[in-house]
């Protein structure tokens, strides 16, 4: 069972982080390769560059919640939920505007 996860390619895992802005102020974001790829197809099946749909989660955080904490973990359960992880939640697409 180990080889699964143990055997994969360390670049899967490999730290990246990004620059953009979130809600106009210019910040940089660290996640493994895997959890950008997924980020990236996100932003694609919602006809966004990867950085908009990130600014508008953020955004749709703090208007739910007041604050964003612990945000690059938001997007890793993000990726979660994405991949079908648990099947009590669904993939609401991203409100319209």
């Amino acid at each position: 069972m180990c080889q699964i996860f143990a055997g994969q390619d360390p670049e899967r895992y490999e730290t990246v982080t990004r620059s953009l802005r979130l809600n106009g102020q210019s910040t940089s974001i660290r996640l493994e390769r895997a959890f950008w790829r997924i980020l990236d197809d996100i932003a694609t099946r919602e006809g966004l560059s990867t950085p908009a749909f990130i600014s508008r989660l953020h955004g749709e955080v703090l208007e739910r919640h007041g604050e964003a904490r612990n945000f690059t973990s938001l997007l890793r359960c993000a990726c979660t939920i994405h991949l079908g992880e648990d099947p009590h939640l669904s993939r609401p697409a991203i409100a319209a505007e």
